[in-house]
């Protein structure tokens, strides 16, 4: 009995999820932001890079890709270690 209404609650939770995402940022609309003007007029004056996507990944948020990295290369030696075969 309870499986059957726990079943319907999550579908009605993730269809509220699902519609307040929807409402909350129209399809196709861009967000307008003093962040994007920022980054292109002063990137390459303070970073020396000519590509501002490389500076924005690299530069302005390099602890972030570290910390990116970091989950990355520990999922890929998880992953190798247990399909590793055991040497006898």
């Amino acid at each position: 009995m309870k499986k059957p209404v726990f079943f319907i609650a999550f579908i009605f939770f993730l269809a509220f999820m699902v519609l307040a995402a929807i409402g909350m940022r129209p399809f196709g609309e861009p967000s307008i932001s003093n962040m994007d003007d920022y980054f292109i007029e002063n990137a390459q004056a303070e970073t020396a890079a000519n590509n501002v996507v490389t500076t924005i990944v690299f530069d302005y948020r390099g602890f972030d890709t570290l910390g990116e990295g970091t989950v990355l290369f520990t999922a890929v030696v998880g992953i190798v270690a247990l399909f590793r075969e055991v040497a006898k």
